[in-house]
């Protein structure tokens, strides 16, 4: 019986096993963590609570008959107004009313189903190039999509052609001009940006000189300038008869921005790669651009996804500042859909409408960020 006692296993406290021990161990590890968890615990209580009642609680969801995939659904007898809603809580009506103001601008309802087109290729792309991970000709598929998905979107949007009608780009607006300026800002110039960290680490003084002329003086400018810059100034380049159009402005000046903050991000990731793959691909023969293309950048841009999107979230988040040369992004849209006299002082609801928007937005490019380093790290074990 004593020997019986004596081998058998000793029981685990309590505090050293599930729930209690996580605890312990994150929130309470310290007398300074444990302060910090309860005021960090006293600050949700005083913040949350209203903040639920004012959403969801005491909000207005009185949408009315509500046509959702072909399908009717009934909220109530009739869609809530303005003077129903009152002013102590959150009116979503308002939001439903004016959804398509905050996803399309003012493009043509009739021809909304486009940009639609545009999303639903988006996501093809996506699962395109997810599924030929393993196949042979992958890198010719990639690059072909691309090169053509940038042209079919244009022209989808804009129109002018193949029998579809012209949309004049001062009536795009809402979330598809933030998506189209963001998209085209970071694919533009990303590979502007390698060429500039390229160029700053080249050997020519001339070239090196130059890129770190534009880098500099890119960096030492904010966006707002830029965007003025490239509204006001750019045009005085060409002739009077040249029609230069303001989205396009908009977007060379923020690709050019942004492309120096990705050139510095990328010479960041060439500074971390060791001398010895520079000369391992000097010894086997490698030219400039294979060494480049085959060995230093791979490295590189691993190295930098981190920083890669952190850049790119910032660009989304500058999108807004659009407004300034009349371009009516999803911001833009609360100020006007909230002077529509029949919603006046709804200002709130759309500014929280579009932080959640934006919020998913970019919490799914972290994500997607996530997965890349994971997928190109050749260092972790399954």
């Amino acid at each position: 019986m004593a020997i019986y006692e004596l081998n058998a296993p000793k029981k685990v406290p309590i505090t050293q096993i599930g729930a209690i021990r996580w605890l312990r161990h994150n929130l309470f590890s310290s007398w300074i963590n444990a302060a910090l968890t309860i005021l960090a615990i006293y600050m949700l209580y005083i913040v949350i609570p209203p903040l639920l009642d004012w959403m969801i609680i005491s909000a207005n969801f009185k949408f009315g008959t509500v046509d959702l995939f072909g399908y009717s659904i009934e909220f109530s007898e009739a869609m809530a107004t303005n003077n129903d809603c009152g002013r102590s809580a959150a009116c979503w009506p308002y939001i439903y009313e004016k959804i398509y103001m905050f996803t399309y601008g003012f493009y043509p309802r009739e021809e909304s189903w486009r940009p639609d087109a545009v999303f639903w290729l988006t996501l093809g792309a996506f699962i395109v190039i997810k599924l030929i991970k393993n196949y042979k000709h992958k890198n010719i598929v990639f690059l072909a999509i691309t090169i053509m998905y940038p042209i079919v979107s244009f022209i989808l949007i804009s129109g002018g052609s193949f029998g579809l009608v012209h949309v004049e780009t001062h009536q795009w607006g809402g979330l598809m001009l933030t998506l189209v300026i963001a998209s085209v800002g970071i694919l533009v110039s990303f590979p502007i940006g390698i060429l500039l960290a390229l160029g700053r680490q080249s050997n020519l003084k001339v070239i090196n000189f130059l890129s770190t002329i534009f880098i500099e003086f890119i960096r030492a400018v904010p966006l707002i300038t830029i965007l003025f810059m490239a509204s006001f100034v750019l045009p005085l380049f060409f002739t009077e008869s040249m029609d230069f159009d303001k989205l396009l402005r908009a977007l060379i000046g923020i690709a050019l921005f942004q492309a120096a903050y990705f050139a510095e991000v990328v010479r960041g990731g060439l500074q971390a790669i060791p001398k010895g793959q520079y000369e391992a691909a000097d010894a086997v023969g490698l030219n400039y651009v294979k060494k480049n293309v085959l060995i230093i950048l791979p490295q590189a841009l691993k190295i930098s996804i981190p920083n890669l999107v952190g850049s790119s979230i910032s660009l989304f988040k500058d999108t807004t500042l659009v407004l300034i040369i009349g371009l009516m992004d999803m911001l833009a849209m609360v100020n006007m859909t909230s002077n529509d006299p029949y919603w006046l002082g709804r200002e709130t609801e759309g500014f929280v409408f579009v932080t959640m928007v934006m919020w998913v937005l970019l919490y799914s490019m972290s994500r997607y960020s996530r997965k890349l380093e994971y997928r190109f790290n050749t260092e972790h074990t399954n």
